[in-house]
């Protein structure tokens, strides 16, 4: 299971980047295109991806592989 990936605001662009990281892994023009890469990495590492708003705050999170709780069914 890899770090938590996170789709964040920088300086009027997007920055995909892992929880520990300092350096993003890629910075994009729009957050469509963050989420994207965000939710391929989140995906190869088994991890969770937590999407800020621009304001900083998380808005939304999907958990891809790391879920302590699975829906039943």
């Amino acid at each position: 299971m890899g770090e938590n990936v996170h789709v964040v605001p920088n300086n009027g662009r997007w920055a995909v980047k892992t929880e520990k990281s300092e350096r993003p892994i890629k910075i994009v023009d729009t957050q469509k295109e963050a989420i994207e890469i965000g939710r391929k990495v989140s995906i190869s590492q088994q991890s969770e991806l937590s999407i800020h708003g621009k304001d900083g705050k998380i808005r939304e999170k999907n958990s891809n592989g790391n879920d302590n709780y699975p829906p039943k069914g």
